[in-house]
């Protein structure tokens, strides 16, 4: 049995948490995965920073030509206005869709997944949406640390108010990205631009402070990143480059959301970012945002889009899609 402190907080015992069966079979195995302990391991110099995240990104983007393929979806490199990205366009266009166009910030703790890894998110959403999306590959640290990658995102989302009207832009990610997004909305509000017309965020890890209740019941129930300390910890760090944490441009959840476009989050009850992504859930309500919440069944940090094979996979960018359809304006 869990005891209490004098604080109010809980000793509980060892447990064991079952796989559930409330999921499909491609997700139980997801969920049933053993976590990696080197996903926590922190580098102790650049290029072994370096060197982590070219084996990642070199990894997944050996992985891209076949999920192209198989979801009809093609990926080309570009420059906006000097910010390097990706044009990434399905097959088919469905003709609501022609006149508008997504802008994708990729996670990965702000440090990982540059170039041509950095899209497998806009891939997905491309091929199972139907929507053409610029993904945004932003300068990281240990290089560029803040606010590079918020100053070119800033800067790609000027130049696509050029190239569509903002009724028509949807701004996505997920983690970091989900992150990025918001605090490009902060940056676009404080220089007066125009707002997107809608925006969808993933497990978005807005509050680099480490506070929140999952990052302590869901630590290490998450098999995806597992907690908080040791890796994460340390790119927040990176990132920040010794500015204060709670800077509502590193941490969006303290910044004045006033004013921005309706918005559809989604986290899992496994997620060790599930308490960021409700705090933020209720911080846009709190301010008026149209704002929707999705939560998946036993799903760890991002898991919804780890197998394009799985329902849910599916059933999440049904639910994306839908959701900037209501809220984009369609080609007439």
């Amino acid at each position: 049995m869990s005891t209490n402190r004098a604080d109010g907080s809980h000793d509980v015992p060892a447990r064991i948490i079952p796989v559930p069966e409330t999921v499909s079979p491609q997700m139980q195995a997801i969920i049933g995965r053993p976590f990696d302990p080197a996903h926590i391991r922190v580098p102790e110099t650049t290029e072994q920073w370096k060197a982590r995240v070219k084996v990642e990104a070199d990894k997944t983007a050996a992985a891209l030509p076949l999920l192209c393929k198989r979801l009809g979806v093609t990926v080309e490199p570009t420059s906006i206005n000097g910010v390097e990205a990706f044009t990434v366009t399905p097959d088919v266009i469905p003709s609501a869709n022609r006149d508008r166009l997504l802008m994708h910030l990729h996670g990965g703790t702000r440090v990982r997944y540059p170039g041509l890894s950095g899209t497998r998110e806009a891939v997905l959403m491309a091929g199972f949406a139907g929507f053409k999306v610029i993904s945004v590959d932003y300068r990281m640290p240990p290089d560029f640390p803040f606010p590079a990658a918020l100053d070119d995102a800033v800067t790609a989302y000027r130049e696509i108010l050029k190239r569509a009207a903002p009724e028509n832009i949807g701004v996505f990610g997920t983690s970091a990205g989900g992150s990025l997004t918001y605090t490009t909305l902060l940056r676009a509000k404080a220089e007066q631009l125009p707002m997107p017309g809608a925006i969808a965020t993933g497990t978005p890890t807005v509050d680099l402070s480490k506070i929140g209740d999952s990052l302590f019941t869901n630590a290490f129930v998450d098999n995806a990143i597992g907690t908080q300390d040791g890796f994460i910890r340390a790119t927040a760090l990176l990132y920040a480059d010794g500015r204060d944490l709670k800077d509502p441009f590193l941490s969006p959840i303290y910044g004045d959301v006033h004013g921005f476009p309706p918005a559809i989050l989604t986290s899992g009850t496994r997620d060790l970012y599930l308490s960021n992504t409700v705090r933020m859930h209720r911080k846009l309500r709190a301010a008026g945002v149209e704002a929707v919440l999705q939560m998946w069944e036993g799903q760890s940090h991002a898991q919804y889009m780890s197998d394009p094979t799985a329902p849910e996979t599916r059933e999440y960018h049904d639910e994306i899609h839908r959701f900037f359809d209501l809220h984009l304006k369609p080609a007439t």
